[in-house]
């Protein structure tokens, strides 16, 4: 934007030095004109007025060299637009490749939680009421993972070791005994990685 707005205020720069270069000519030009006319017969001001087209002539050069130094900055202030844009387009067009990535992303994550959601609707209907209570209420307080694996020991929703005798309640525990994890009440899922 600022660099847009340079250019823009450059380009007004040069048509107003533009047009005074025309004005100095013009007015030479009628000068020179009256002078060559033999309009003007006084010495005296047939003086003044060679004067004046010397002086208009100074005058046109170095308005000529005001155009030509604005004309360099408004060159320069095309190619910092021509440059910025361009990495503005660069720019825009990885957004709007991420923006792409993003939302198809998101198709596949809408598709897999419709499925999983699918999927744990069936289980859930094989699942004991009483059980499905407990584990709703786990998985609300503990960031959404209610049950836990039981894997050598450990319990991997906490990631803390069962101390002995903890364990041993555990192996004693029928096989349809729910147990839980004394560190962070979780239900533990035993399986033949457990350790038992």
């Amino acid at each position: 934007m600022a660099a847009q707005t340079e250019e823009s205020d450059t380009a007004r720069e040069q048509t107003k030095a533009e047009q005074d270069v025309d004005q100095v000519r013009q007015r030479a030009a009628r000068d020179q004109q009256r002078l060559d006319s033999g309009a003007v017969t006084s010495p005296k001001d047939l003086e003044n007025l060679q004067r004046e087209i010397t002086s208009l002539a100074k005058r046109q050069g170095d308005l000529e060299d005001v155009v030509l130094e604005v004309m360099e900055r408004l060159e320069s202030a095309q190619e910092r637009v021509a440059e910025l844009t361009g990495r503005v387009s660069s720019v825009q067009s990885k957004i709007e490749d991420a923006t792409a990535r993003r939302d198809a992303a998101f198709e596949t994550l809408d598709g897999e939680i419709a499925s999983v959601t699918k999927e744990r609707e069936v289980i859930a209907a094989s699942v004991p009421a009483d059980l499905l209570k407990l584990y709703e209420k786990l998985r609300e307080q503990q960031g959404g993972v209610g049950a836990a694996k039981l894997y050598q020991r450990t319990c991997q929703g906490c990631r803390q070791e069962l101390s002995i005798t903890d364990f041993n309640e555990v192996r004693a525990a029928a096989p349809d005994t729910v147990v839980r994890c004394e560190n962070c009440r979780r239900i533990l899922v035993r399986t033949s990685d457990s350790g038992l």
